[in-house]
C-alpha cells in the first residue's frame, strides 16, 4: 500500500500572509489540526493547532484583552509556521512515511509531486491503513502462534491451514530474538469452521498457540 492510496486529496491551505485567527478559524470548521502554507502555488511550510495556540498570548501579560486581539489578528501565519519541512512522494510505501513520522515526532506529512502539493496524510490515515492490512474489520479468527525460527515454517502452516479450507486473510511477524529460536505471528482466518479441531492439529504439529480469538468462526 503507498501513500497515495490513503492520503487526503481534499486539500485545505492557507499563504503566510493568513492571520493567525483566520488559520484557527479554518481548522475548527474543517475538524482538521493542521494546514499547508502554500504561496504562488509552492509549499512554504505547515502550521499546527499546537503551534497556534502557542502564539495565543499568555494570560499573565498586562495588556489588555482589546490591544490583545489587536495584536493577534495581526499576526501572520509566516511568522510562527514550520518551514523545515518533512514530506513524502505518492509513491512511498506507507509504511516508510509512518517510520519518517515516527523519527520526527510528527502526526502528518504533505505530499509532494514534482516540487507540488497534492496531498496530506496523518497518523490517523496511517493508523486506519494498518488497521486493513491487518484485516481487523474482516472479523475471523485471529491466531498468534510462537514457531521454530527456520525457513520454511510459515509456508508449512499455510499448507496445513489450506489442506483445512481455511483462508490466510492476513499474516504478520513480529521481531524475535534470534537466541530463541522462536518466530512470533499473528495469523487472522476466515473460513474456520472447527477452531478446537484446527488447535488440535497445531499443537501436534508442534506450533505452540499464544493466543486465540473469534468473532466470526464460520
Amino acid at each position: 500500500m503507498l501513500v497515495k492510496d490513503r492520503m487526503s486529496r481534499e486539500l485545505h491551505v492557507v499563504t503566510s500572509q493568513t492571520s493567525v485567527p483566520e488559520a484557527l478559524a479554518m481548522m475548527e470548521s474543517k475538524g482538521i489540526r493542521r494546514l499547508p502554507v502554500v504561496d504562488k502555488e509552492k509549499l512554504a511550510g505547515i502550521v499546527t493547532l499546537l503551534d497556534l495556540m502557542r502564539a495565543s498570548p499568555s494570560p499573565a501579560t498586562s495588556l489588555s484583552i482589546w490591544e490583545l486581539n489587536y495584536l493577534l489578528a495581526k499576526l501572520p501565519v509566516k511568522d510562527i509556521m514550520v518551514k523545515k519541512l518533512i514530506t513524502v512522494a505518492p509513491d512511498v510505501p506507507i509504511d516508510e512515511a509512518a517510520k519518517l513520522m515516527r523519527e520526527h515526532r510528527i502526526g502528518g506529512l504533505p505530499v509532494v509531486q514534482n516540487g507540488k502539493l497534492v496531498g496530506m496524510i496523518t497518523e490517523t490515515d496511517i493508523f486506519t491503513a494498518f488497521l486493513e492490512m491487518l484485516g481487523v474489520n474482516r472479523g475471523g479468527v485471529r491466531l498468534s502462534l510462537e514457531l521454530p525460527d527456520r525457513p520454511g515454517v510459515l509456508a508449512e502452516v499455510s499448507e496445513l491451514l489450506y489442506a483445512l479450507g481455511i483462508n490466510v486473510i492476513s499474516l504478520a511477524v513480529m521481531p524475535s530474538d534470534p537466541a530463541e529460536g522462536i518466530c512470533h505471528s499473528v495469523w487472522r482466518l476466515q473460513g474456520c469452521k472447527d477452531v478446537k479441531g484446527l488447535l488440535e492439529k497445531l499443537d501436534g504439529k508442534g506450533y505452540h498457540v499464544v493466543h486465540v480469538s473469534a468473532n466470526d468462526p464460520g
